[in-house]
């Protein structure tokens, strides 16, 4: 398989896993009565800190490619690592779920506290059980996956 087809795999990780992620988010903060513009917009707040909230659907347009941004290059530095460590493709569950806890704490802890946010993150008990949860299982198995099954489709047509 060409290297063009493998990073369809990883893009795709990337896509699928960021849409489990965002609609996600997007999902629970309705509950909570908070519009779907409003958590894009924290998402470009990132970058733009608090004019984030006053750029309207420009300002979601900017969180929404961001966020999968985010998403995609995490697709990639997982494929990167599954080049040199055989097993994130061989259990790609326990590999995924590994990885999709550590870029819970790499954003929450290192890229959040960097950035631009005008507001300070609040971490209560629920809200980080679902979330890591969501990046366990739906973002870091889907991302984890979708290289498997490059992999294993390049490995077919050698």
């Amino acid at each position: 398989m060409s290297r063009s087809s493998m990073n369809r795999f990883v893009v795709l990780g990337g896509l699928i896993g960021g849409a489990f992620d965002i609609s996600y988010a997007i999902i629970y903060s309705s509950l909570r009565g908070v519009a779907p513009e409003r958590i894009l917009q924290s998402v470009a707040s990132g970058l733009l800190g608090k004019d984030a909230f006053t750029g309207g659907l420009p300002a979601a347009a900017l969180g929404l490619f961001l966020h999968f941004f985010i998403a995609v290059v995490a697709a990639f530095v997982f494929y990167a690592a599954s080049r040199k460590l055989a097993w994130l493709v061989q259990r790609p569950i326990a590999a995924g779920a590994l990885f999709g806890a550590a870029m819970y704490g790499v954003m929450n802890f290192v890229v959040l506290p960097l950035s631009a946010i005008p507001f300070t993150r609040k971490y209560a008990p629920v809200g980080v059980i679902s979330e890591l949860a969501v990046h366990m299982f739906l973002f870091g198995c889907s991302i984890a996956l979708c290289v498997r099954a490059g992999q294993r489709r390049s490995a077919a047509m050698a």
